[in-house]
């Protein structure tokens, strides 16, 4: 695996948001990055229209808070149904999960190199969160992937230790 580290300028995203413990992954989770796939047609300012994001944030027991989004422009009105979010700048270590690994292995081997780096994982202040190791896991997403096994990369906001 190889692993850099990047900074990314802050950007508003809008899209779906899902709320639920690991258990629920399937299929409430898979319903709604579904959903917003039928729907990214609503979304006319799309600043990457071939990349939907995946902002999970473990901020619930047992379970996380995920955003199934696209990054837009200011342009951009939120549909009915729909939630915007703003995510400020951020020092991240980005990684890619490639078709045909296991995505438990790509994160646990992500683990280790964070573990042995000069960095930590990046928590908001006054934030609980229920992931010791990586609590913020924003994964971007070509829109032609398979959907059964998946290519993406994975960006963890990071700081230093």
């Amino acid at each position: 695996m190889s692993y850099e580290i990047i900074t990314l300028p802050g950007y508003r995203a809008v899209g779906l948001k899902w709320e639920g413990t690991f258990s629920e992954i399937v299929p409430n989770l898979k319903n709604v990055i579904r959903q917003i796939e039928e729907r990214s047609v609503e979304l006319e300012y799309k600043v990457n229209p071939n990349v939907q994001l995946g902002l999970s944030y473990h901020v619930i027991e047992n379970g996380f808070v995920h955003y199934a989004v696209y990054e837009v422009s200011d342009e951009q009105e939120i549909p009915d149904g729909m939630i915007e979010i703003k995510v400020p700048e951020l020092t991240y270590v980005k990684t890619t999960h490639n078709k045909g690994e296991d995505i438990k292995k790509t994160y646990t081997d992500l683990h280790k190199w964070l573990l042995n780096s000069d960095y930590a994982a990046f928590r908001e202040a006054l934030v609980d969160y229920y992931d010791p190791y990586m609590p913020i896991k924003h994964e971007h997403y070509p829109v032609d992937r398979d959907p059964s096994d998946p290519h993406f990369d994975i960006y963890i906001p990071i700081v230093k230790k």
